[in-house]
């Protein structure tokens, strides 16, 4: 694939240093070889930039990012954006792991289809790198509506065009990663899955996904505040959204 474009992928990171090797290794043995690596480094206190720096050092299309201070998620992801080159963008968490074809068999979808953007299926695992669920399935296709009732789309199986987020910017907030996608969503554009585990998306104790008494304060404030939906609406959505985590952990 001599013409394959180029993709972008970001990796904001903080005292990682206990899951960013094998999260790196991932991305070094995709089959699909164009990509350049910014990890965004928000002032880890652990060995996560010397570990970074390692890697860095042997390939060169990896660039360590280190942050002056700590600002948190939101703005390292924004940092890495804005030493994006490619045609695609791709998020990569620092303790999730990509399964080789993953970057192929979207890019390929994506410039078949003409799409701006893709997600694909994930299995969970724990902080030991073991499958703790089944597959988790990606729908054919989501919408602006449809996500609001429930954010399927875990970042580090997102793939994007770049024009498509254009000066989109991430929001310091709870599930700001849902807040970009329903932000993107709004421009009209819809993601389109691949229903096909590609990515492990790991579990960390403590970490705010497995909070749940967050989480749930987090949907209700996106609701009521970032999308500014009535309270009818704003119950009505929250109710299928707690009916579909519900669902999803029993898998």
């Amino acid at each position: 694939m001599s013409l394959a474009p180029l993709v972008s992928i970001i990796t904001p990171c903080y005292n990682s240093a206990d899951f960013i090797a094998p999260t790196l290794r991932s991305v070094l043995e995709q089959s699909y070889q164009n990509w350049e690596l910014i990890v965004v480094d928000d002032c880890s206190k652990d060995d996560t930039c010397q570990i970074v720096a390692g890697f860095a050092t042997e390939h060169p299309n990896i660039k360590l990012v280190k942050l002056p201070q700590n600002g948190g998620v939101a703005n390292a992801r924004n940092v890495g954006l804005a030493h994006t080159n490619g045609k695609y963008v791709a998020f990569l968490d620092s303790d999730d792991i990509w399964l080789k074809d993953k970057l192929q068999k979207q890019v390929a979808y994506m410039e078949n289809k003409n799409l701006a953007m893709t997600f694909c299926a994930y299995h969970r695992i724990d902080e030991e790198g073991k499958i703790i669920s089944a597959k988790i399935a990606a729908p054919y296709r989501v919408s602006y509506r449809q996500l609001l009732s429930h954010n399927v789309i875990i970042f580090s199986t997102s793939l994007t065009l770049k024009s498509a987020i254009g000066d989109l910017r991430f929001k310091k907030a709870g599930h700001e990663d849902w807040i970009f996608w329903l932000n993107l969503f709004k421009k009209g554009i819809a993601g389109f899955g691949i229903d096909e585990a590609l990515v492990w998306y790991r579990i960390r104790k403590g970490s705010v996904s497995a909070n749940k008494l967050k989480v749930i304060g987090y949907t209700w404030k996106i609701l009521r505040e970032s999308e500014q939906l009535g309270l009818l609406e704003s119950i009505y959505l929250f109710t299928k959204y707690a009916f579909a985590t519900v669902w999803k952990r029993l898998k």
